[in-house]
């Protein structure tokens, strides 16, 4: 049985929360509200979510419903929790947990799911290894909604965090269409090497994705099945590439 007929693809900037950025709302309201547009539309699906971030390699891994962090180290101690407190048993906050999960942790409260895992993948991981990961997702045998995490580049222009580079905005343009059109395989042949030149953590979490919509419910084998997708939004708001798409198995 296939359990996963929606997904939500989103950037995981910590200026999402709107305590940690309070004099620029105006400029990230845009990327903002096309984030809860989205985990409120998965929410449709199921009240559980799988969630897959980028990280560094210290912080890879899974991480379990039961985790509550705060944004303290990024300026203001908001908190969250990967389950809601009837869900979950109280938990020591921690406070270095890692962004996916504590971005993870303020969207499903947002959308008002009871809870939801996370998977942290290292930024770096070879594509075929994404792809591997995302066909284990895919035979999952619980019905789950599937949050995927990701920037684009951070090197459009001058307010770019990492630099100007002039591959940035088509980089970004051909990731935002492949994310609207569900193109599988302009997703899937995104060159590792040339996105972490341009400071793309999406990369690898887009290639899970792919990995999971290839994936059949049980076996390896790959099928044919039909997604249908839709954006949200994508802009490059402070110099870096973000995008809000949905997906659905139709």
């Amino acid at each position: 049985m296939v359990v996963i007929d929606r997904v939500a693809l989103v950037p995981q900037p910590p200026l999402l929360v709107p305590e940690l950025v309070p004099g620029v709302l105006r400029e990230t309201g845009a990327v903002r509200e096309a984030a809860e547009e989205a985990v409120r539309w998965l929410r449709g699906e199921a009240d559980r979510w799988l969630a897959v971030g980028p990280g560094d390699g210290e912080s890879c891994g899974h991480y379990e419903p039961w985790r509550h962090g705060s944004f303290v180290g990024f300026g203001a101690d908001v908190r969250v929790s990967l389950a809601d407190p009837d869900d979950t048993a109280p938990g020591e906050v921690t406070a270095d947990l890692p962004l996916p999960v504590l971005m993870t942790g303020w969207l499903r409260a947002r959308a008002g799911v009871a809870r939801a895992a996370v998977e942290v993948v290292d930024a770096g991981c070879a594509p075929e290894e994404c792809a591997r990961l995302g066909r284990r997702l895919g035979r999952r045998d619980e019905r789950a909604g599937l949050l995927v995490l990701g920037d684009g580049s951070t090197r459009h222009g001058q307010r770019a965090p990492g630099g100007p580079d002039d591959r940035a905005a088509g980089f970004d343009e051909t990731v935002a269409a492949a994310l609207g059109e569900v193109d599988l395989e302009a997703l899937g042949s995104l060159d590792a090497a040339e996105a972490a030149e341009l400071g793309a953590s999406g990369r690898a979490t887009w290639q899970v994705a792919v990995g999971m919509a290839r994936s059949r419910a049980v076996g390896d084998a790959e099928d044919d099945r039909k997604w249908r997708g839709e954006m949200l939004y994508s802009g490059a708001p402070f110099g870096v590439g973000y995008h809000v798409a949905i997906w659905e198995r139709v």
